[in-house]
């Protein structure tokens, strides 16, 4: 039994035709994306996704006609004879533009004449009489000793356009398969098919920014994990997440229309859509109808609607939006029918998770961020905010905690033994990372300077020897690595020149420093930008214009920057921490803040100001020989610095006003009321 127009059947709140058409849309060397069909709702569906539509004949079209007919009767159509040719299947869910991609390529570069994506097969095959297919039934050799089979997953088949027109089937001239993993191989030829894809969609499929112009929940199950706490009067409890309501009031401010519907009328509800400032819809029989009504009243396009449910009474509102959305937990039919399924629970974050993915699809407004310099007394508004960055197992940004390094760039003086003493220092402190510096003296030393004499606690030298005498290598740093590995913490060093990024990036760093003094180096910046790697920015002694320039190179897809003021130590009529916010709304990214002033007030403000990292130099004594040791904390210094970013994390709140529990028993004494 097939499936009747299975190419308009929804598998994650999307028709299949419009699946595969965004797949080759977004493949990088796709040119056009042609649906040939003679089915009026298939071809609007296509056009929708971003495709030409070519009218199907009608002998092309019935059931003994075949694919390679309708890719030949397109090609006769389209202005251009493209090289490569792809018959792709909508009756395929799951198709990866990645996969295309390399497909085609193996036949630009004449590897092979046709590509097929299959499905890496051991299985033995038998025919309906019991004889072997593919095996001898008397010799079953191990998995391990047998060359694989592919079995076709009828997805896609990429051609040389001449060869097809030639030979006037799909399989001609060398066939080259490209392997697809076993997720994206399933054929939807029955029902169950359908069944079986719809549900491996809320995981097979990617995560994307949810662009729409109105969010509808339902509430338990959605801000809630669908429990209630009773007590003796039979008054209900829930519990929330508080993040749930930055994520709200972010929400709110872009222009995001809200609205809150639920079947009970529970004061519970009104409470929290009261704290949260969303309407609310309580008592609802038939949600789908009040949606309706309350879409139309609006003037929104329910294509542009995210409905967030969890259960049956959810499926008629999810039905009728473009986007609609369910939680891990949901009722497997609510699963099924969602075109995306959030990671977070009910209650345990699923409405800010929702929130920044339709944030994610916001337009950034920057009209007052692209001025040469902020205004002297810059108003502090509530920004967009940047995706975090990942830093190994860490990541940094918004909403995630503080990431505090600790600065023991040539605090170590050249001595291992004072480089695992900072280790243990920054480790015991809390802090998730260390950094050094690494330098190629050769290169980095001027020329004036190299044989000027020093006095150094190593007797008396030249300045390049004493910059080699301090210098650690690849004994010292492999030892440092498996050290900080040992007590749990990241290590990274920012790098003064091209060797010394081919060093780093040789002993696997997680990310790079960009120290103030290398952000007019383009060479360098280039060279770390070719690495991949996340990159910490700091912006000490440098205009806007020159950190645009470093920020074009780098790019800010996997950029934290830092504000600095390279003054050692650090006046605070200096500091100019409303920077921050300055470098937030300009570039989009995470800003953190690397201090050199004594004492632990500015960086703790710079905290309040939405540093997301903090880094700051660290010694064992501040009396200690070298230029960094004055301007840097010691260890008790550290642990405190430490210790108050994390209460200021805490009492930094979601930003909604409410009133707390501790307020409740003062508010009953103290509060007058008066009409």
């Amino acid at each position: 039994m097939g499936v009747p127009l299975k190419n308009l059947a929804a598998v994650g709140g999307s028709p299949l035709v419009a699946r595969a058409v965004r797949a080759c849309v977004r493949a990088e060397l796709v040119d056009e994306v042609v649906v040939s069909t003679d089915h009026e709702e298939i071809a609007e569906v296509a056009r929708a996704a971003g495709a030409t539509v070519i009218d199907r004949p009608g002998d092309l079209s019935g059931a003994t006609a075949s694919s390679e007919s309708a890719v030949l009767h397109a090609l006769d159509q389209v202005s251009e004879t493209p090289e490569v040719v792809i018959l792709v299947q909508c009756t395929s869910a799951f198709i990866d533009p990645a996969d295309l991609d390399s497909a085609i390529s193996k036949v630009l570069d004449g590897s092979a004449d046709v590509v097929f994506s299959g499905l890496e097969t051991h299985e033995f095959l038998w025919s309906a009489n019991g004889a072997g297919v593919n095996h001898d039934p008397s010799y079953r050799p191990r998995r391990q000793d047998r060359e694989p089979n592919f079995r076709e997953t009828g997805a896609f088949y990429v051609m040389r356009t001449e060869g097809l027109r030639e030979h006037g089937h799909r399989f001609f001239g060398a066939v080259a398969v490209q392997q697809v993993p076993s997720r994206h191989a399933i054929e939807i030829d029955t029902p169950e098919d359908l069944e079986i894809v719809r549900a491996l969609a809320p995981f097979v499929d990617e995560p994307e920014p949810i662009d729409v112009d109105a969010v509808i929940t339902d509430f338990d199950g959605v801000h809630t994990d669908d429990r209630a706490y009773v007590d003796q009067d039979g008054r209900e409890m829930v519990a929330v997440s508080r993040s749930d309501g930055m994520g709200i009031s972010l929400l709110r401010r872009s222009g995001v229309k809200l609205m809150i519907m639920s079947t009970e009328h529970n004061p519970v509800v009104a409470a929290r859509a009261r704290k949260l400032g969303v309407p609310v819809l309580q008592g609802l029989t038939d949600k789908r109808t009040v949606l309706r009504d309350w879409l139309a009243i609006e003037g929104i396009d329910p294509a542009r609607v995210a409905y967030v449910g969890n259960d049956v009474n959810d499926l008629g509102p999810m039905s009728d939006v473009g986007w609609p959305v369910t939680v891990p937990d949901a009722h497997p039919k609510v699963r099924a029918a969602a075109r995306t399924v959030l990671t977070r629970p009910g209650g345990a974050g699923a409405v800010r998770e929702l929130c920044d993915r339709v944030l994610a699809a916001r337009p950034v407004d920057r009209e007052d961020a692209v001025a040469t310099a902020p205004a002297p007394r810059a108003e502090l508004r509530l920004t967009p905010v940047a995706k975090p960055v990942q830093i190994g197992d860490a990541l940094v940004g918004a909403g995630q905690p503080v990431y505090v390094i600790g600065e023991i760039g040539i605090n170590h003086n050249g001595d291992l033994d004072i480089a695992r003493k900072l280790i243990d220092v920054a480790a015991e402190a809390g802090c998730q990372a260390v950094k050094f510096q690494k330098r190629t003296p050769e290169i980095c030393v001027p020329l004036e300077q190299r044989d000027q004499i020093r006095q150094t606690p190593w007797g008396e030298m030249t300045y390049m020897e004493y910059k080699i005498r301090t210098e650690f290598g690849l004994d010292e740093y492999t030892q440092i690595a498996k050290y900080c590995e040992e007590r749990g913490l990241h290590w990274f060093a920012s790098p003064w020149d091209v060797p010394s990024v081919e060093f780093l990036e040789s002993m696997n760093v997680v990310t790079h420093k960009v120290a103030s003094a290398s952000v007019t180096d383009l060479e360098l910046l280039r060279a770390l930008a070719a690495t991949g790697k996340p990159i910490i920015l700091s912006t000490g002694m440098s205009t806007l214009e020159e950190i645009d320039r470093a920020v074009e190179i780098v790019g800010t897809s996997k950029l934290v920057l830092m504000h600095a003021t390279s003054t050692y130590p650090l006046p605070p009529e200096e500091a100019n921490l409303r920077a921050i916010v300055t470098l937030q709304e300009r570039y989009g990214v995470p800003v953190g803040y690397s201090g050199h002033e004594r004492g632990l007030q500015i960086s703790l403000a710079a905290v309040t100001l939405g540093a997301v990292t903090v880094e700051r130099h660290i010694t064992l004594d501040r009396t200690m020989w070298g230029s960094d040791h004055a301007a840097s904390l010691e260890p008790a210094g550290l642990e405190h610095l430490v210790r108050d970013i994390r209460i200021i994390e805490t009492a930094l709140g979601d930003g909604v006003k409410r009133v707390f529990p501790g307020e409740e028993a003062p508010k009953s004494r103290l509060r007058r009321v008066t009409v």
